[in-house]
């Protein structure tokens, strides 16, 4: 079928786009330090204004990097809105949707960072500090690749900022209720990284989660365990044993009707996972077969709550109740409910000791697994090679990023990819937190030639 291709000015070249981008790199370095030193955290218990300044700064760097259309959306329930940005590309241009955010996770415990989290320290080939990958150095990526075109790129561009998503917002609902404000032929979500530093990487997958909660009651109350102990059935016991149920001996996850693939992608060695997982030493690995399907292709439970007296407080008594809150990551293809009801029907089964337990599913979020054969992604596979000088390998996350999903449901045909300056080891949410500057320096190089190497991609002639 015959083809034709897109009007755009002359393309930037490799050598400028890559030349451009060393250029730019003090100015892009100082840009992130002025946006980490805000203590942007959008929860409840933090102060609003450092994440409205924080709303300004992203606001004045997109001005500065030539945007003249910037348009804000407060819906009921946010502090601080999501920026929205529109530039214009040449007639017939394709239109690009790159999304992050300018919130942060808090601190933390402050004595365990090497330097203030929210005074950035920057070093010949680091900068430290809360923020500074997650997701502050995208906001510079994007905004710098704008200052390589002067402010006019070769495809339309929509910027989304988000100020909300560390800890959940409506925002979230806003794709789906208003899909044409997110119409695009692309999508690259810049909240993601390498796998590890030098090594480009394309996310591809996100599980999905579900809570699943399960409770046993025994008694009418609590009784004395040295008068009833032996004989009165304790709750606490029958939910241990009925949570022991899920794993084999290797701590395989044995339920049944959880999705499970082989991951071929790229993936962490055993010993990298031990060193980011800080697992200690002697201390096994969980699991069977290939790293990648027990923390990206694959289900994983985890008891995130687990209702009992403390250690420090304990209680002579036979226990009337139990309750336990598991989070259940889910295949990216599979659906979360599915999944959740699949661990609820194992739990109801057990029955421990005859106790029958009380099993709900509650929240969940889809996962997602993105094709990797259309135009936009091997246009990012060109980009990302042109940037790193490699080839790109491909990963999944464990966890889930609910705006992926969100955008996905709004713009079902417009491909999504899954980019950004972070990498492996950047310690996001973490103590000293850093990112390299090597890494910015390439993910710049990348999204200028992303859009470039959409502009150039043939479509389809209109009937």
């Amino acid at each position: 079928m015959r083809t034709t291709v897109r009007n755009m000015a002359a393309p930037l070249s490799d050598a400028d786009i890559a030349t451009g981008a060393a250029a730019l790199m003090p100015s892009l370095v100082d840009q992130v330090v002025r946006l980490a030193r805000v203590p942007s955290v959008a929860t409840a218990g933090f102060p609003a204004e450092p994440l409205l300044e924080a709303r300004t700064l992203v606001v004045d760097d997109l001005r500065a990097a030539g945007v003249e259309h910037v348009d804000e959306l407060l819906l009921d329930g946010m502090t601080a809105p999501t920026v929205l940005a529109d530039v214009p590309g040449p007639p017939g241009a394709p239109t690009v949707l790159v999304y992050t955010h300018y919130d942060v996770v808090p601190a933390g415990d402050e004595a365990l960072w090497s330097s203030p989290p929210f005074e950035p320290v920057v070093t010949a080939d680091r900068v430290v500090g809360r923020g500074v990958a997650d997701s502050k150095a995208n906001i510079a990526a994007i905004t710098g690749a704008l200052r390589l075109y002067g402010g006019r790129p070769p495809v339309t561009l929509r910027i989304v900022l988000e100020g909300h998503e560390e800890f959940g917002s409506v925002f979230e609902e806003h794709p789906r209720r208003s899909p044409q404000t997110y119409a695009a032929d692309a999508i690259v979500v810049a909240d993601v990284g390498s796998v590890r530093p030098g090594r480009p990487t394309l996310t591809i997958g996100l599980r999905g989660s579900v809570t699943v909660t399960v409770e046993a009651r025994t008694l009418a109350s609590d009784k004395h365990s040295g008068q009833f102990g032996g004989a009165a059935p304790d709750a606490r016991t029958a939910l241990v044993r009925a949570l022991a149920s899920l794993h084999d001996a290797h701590g395989a996850l044995v339920v049944p009707g959880l999705r499970r693939d082989p991951w071929t992608g790229t993936s962490y060695t055993d010993d990298e996972f031990r060193e980011l997982a800080e697992v200690l030493p002697g201390t096994p690995l969980v699991g069977d077969g290939d790293l990648g399907s027990r923390i990206w292709s694959g289900p994983a439970v985890t008891i995130i709550g687990f209702d009992a007296p403390p250690t420090t407080a304990p209680l002579n008594a036979v226990a009337s109740t139990a309750k336990a809150v598991l989070n259940l990551r889910v295949h990216p293809a599979q659906p979360a409910l599915e999944a959740g009801e699949a661990l609820a029907a194992h739990l109801r089964a057990q029955q421990p000791f005859g106790i029958p337990l009380d099993v709900t599913v509650g929240e969940a979020g889809d996962g997602i697994l993105t094709p990797t054969g259309g135009p936009a992604f091997r246009a990012a596979e060109r980009a990302l090679a042109a940037a790193w000088g490699e080839p790109p390998g491909t990963m999944a996350l464990g966890g889930s990023i609910p705006i992926v999903m969100a955008f996905h449901e709004a713009q079902p045909d417009a491909e999504k990819v899954l980019f950004g300056a972070s990498d492996g080891y950047s310690n996001m949410h973490g103590p000293d937190e850093r990112l390299l500057l090597d890494e910015l320096q390439r993910t710049v190089v990348a999204m200028a030639t992303f859009w470039r190497e959409m502009a150039s991609t043939p479509e389809e002639p209109s009937p």
